[in-house]
């Protein structure tokens, strides 16, 4: 028995020491870890492989925002990131600043997110105003599903770098709902009545969009119906877009919003934000071409 025991202690000291030793290696290397000198814009010409995201920063008039205290979170896509995009695009983009400024905004995250918060989020919502998703597979963080985050934590003064190898862009109406992941029996309707092409293009335009769990709501066979008649569904679906793009603010003063079917909306802002009865659960989730309010019910037309 007082072998067991001593062999017990022993085990149990030689974990301590374990824990100990490595307890104090990571103290060790974060005090060696030498502090960051260099501001985002700095630490990016300093690396050599954002040759032409610092062009487009500066072309952009971004520089001075970048080099303010910040923090900041920049998602930053190499040199051979930018070489990806068709040819002549990074050439239009550079003539056309406040385009450029958009997407170069939709890069940066307000705040210092590093790799161990950016794997925890569905989603970041950029400077631009509209969100990047975040989906981790197999060990890779993925922006977008199309940006894979090649090295994390380059660490500034005001912030810290993320390096991609896919400069993402933002995301117009379809392309942010099927990135959310709760609206696919949306876009299946979207798709029958063929209007994925109408909310795709410049727009703006402003979707009421229902959930999954909004759809479900309907009567038993109502969707399937539906689904069988293009022009009872074209007259839902449009029923829930406007023109234009109506921020929450904007939609909260207003009585009615008339919709692409014809029929006016009716907006009830007494208690939270209603449209025709159902509830905003989610508002100025933005786009490229627009904006989407999250509802909780299907409305329906007269």
């Amino acid at each position: 028995m007082s072998t067991i025991r001593q062999n017990v202690t022993a085990a149990a000291l030689s974990t301590m020491l374990i824990a100990s030793v490595a307890q104090h290696a990571q103290g060790a290397a974060a005090a060696a870890a030498p502090k960051p000198t260099k501001d985002i814009v700095d630490t990016a010409v300093e690396a050599g492989s954002f040759n032409t995201l610092v062009t487009a920063v500066k072309a952009a008039g971004l520089v001075e925002t970048l080099k303010s205290p910040g923090p900041f979170t920049v998602f930053a896509p190499t040199d051979a990131a930018f070489a990806k995009l068709p040819a002549g695009t990074v050439e239009k983009l550079l003539a056309q600043p406040e385009k450029l400024k958009a997407i170069l905004t939709y890069h940066v995250v307000p705040g210092k997110v590093e790799a161990a918060k950016v794997v925890t989020l569905p989603l970041a919502k950029t400077v631009n105003g509209a969100p990047v998703f975040i989906k981790v597979e197999g060990g890779v963080v993925r922006l977008n599903g199309v940006s894979r985050v090649a090295k994390a934590d380059v660490q500034a003064t005001n912030g810290v770098i993320h390096v991609i190898d896919t400069v993402i862009l933002p995301l117009n109406i379809p392309e942010t709902a099927k990135q959310a992941g709760k609206f696919s029996t949306l876009l299946k309707a979207v798709e029958a009545a063929g209007l994925v092409e109408a909310l795709s293009g410049e727009g703006p335009l402003t979707l009421f969009a229902p959930t999954d769990e909004a759809f479900a709501k309907l009567p038993a066979g109502t969707l399937d119906a539906l689904l069988a008649d293009k022009a009872k569904l074209t007259a839902v679906l449009t029923y829930h877009v406007a023109s234009g793009k109506l921020t929450a603010d904007k939609v909260a003063a207003m009585k009615t919003i008339p919709s692409l079917q014809g029929s006016p909306i009716p907006v009830d802002a007494s208690t939270g934000v209603k449209v025709d009865g159902a509830s905003v659960v989610m508002a100025d989730v933005l786009a490229a071409n627009g904006v989407i309010h999250v509802i909780d019910t299907v409305i329906l037309p007269d």
